[in-house]
């Protein structure tokens, strides 16, 4: 009988930014609750942050049917008591899969009555995906999050239109050559569309090879969650 095969899939770049993002979600993350990411990719982010940001759990989600299958597969060679299996969620749809009572998936993490979400993370998926998906994300974080929830991104960004070095630019232009309807966002306006959902600005952390985390703040109700 031949092995099974091996689903797993690699992002290179998940190696030199996980230990750097992760210092950030230390930083900023309320100190219980679940976490949703928002476009897991591979799953390697997902088996590397779980059991590091105990006793917060971790429920990586993704659209592409290869990335779900990769992240379960992650999941199993490097299994973590915090982490959920993966769920199917589009962000772009205007109920998410990961609402109440949106799918029967939605059994599969019942925890969510004592692990309420506060909140999401997407690494790397604003600037890989067309800009309804940048909408769909601030509008699912305004309906899902709680007071003083959490939304966390990374990536380049513009800044005042202007690319923040030459090589953001050249990334820039191959993501627009791949798609047209993708390519690196102005933080000014993911900021404009982020406050339209309620979503406050709390810091923008500069990052290796020309990245941001950059953090907002469910500002409904009480505007501060307990951190570590």
């Amino acid at each position: 009988m031949s092995p099974p095969e091996d689903l797993r899939q690699h992002a290179p770049a998940t190696q030199r930014n996980r230990e750097p993002i992760l210092e950030v979600l230390r930083r900023v993350l309320p100190a219980s609750g679940t976490v949703l990411e928002v476009a897991s990719g591979t799953g390697e982010h997902a088996v590397f942050f779980a059991p590091r940001l105990s006793p917060r759990k971790w429920l990586p989600s993704d659209s592409n049917p290869q990335m779900l299958a990769s992240i379960a597969a992650w999941r199993t060679h490097q299994p973590a008591d915090n982490l959920y299996p993966p769920l199917a969620l589009n962000v772009c749809t205007p109920v998410w899969s990961v609402e109440k009572g949106a799918s029967p998936e939605w059994l599969n993490y019942g925890d969510f009555e004592t692990s309420p979400l506060v909140a999401i993370v997407s690494i790397n998926m604003i600037h890989i995906a067309p800009w309804e998906a940048c909408l769909g994300l601030m509008a699912g974080a305004n309906r899902i999050l709680p007071s003083g929830g959490i939304l966390y991104l990374y990536g380049p960004f513009k800044q005042s239109g202007q690319h923040t070095s030459p090589s953001n630019a050249a990334f820039d232009e191959s993501l627009r050559a791949s798609n047209p309807d993708w390519g690196v966002r102005d933080l000014d306006d993911v900021l404009t569309v982020a406050s339209a959902q309620n979503l406050t600005l709390v810091e923008a952390y500069q990052m290796p090879a020309n990245n941001l985390s950059v953090v907002f703040q469910q500002v409904r109700g009480n505007p501060h969650p307990q951190r570590e």
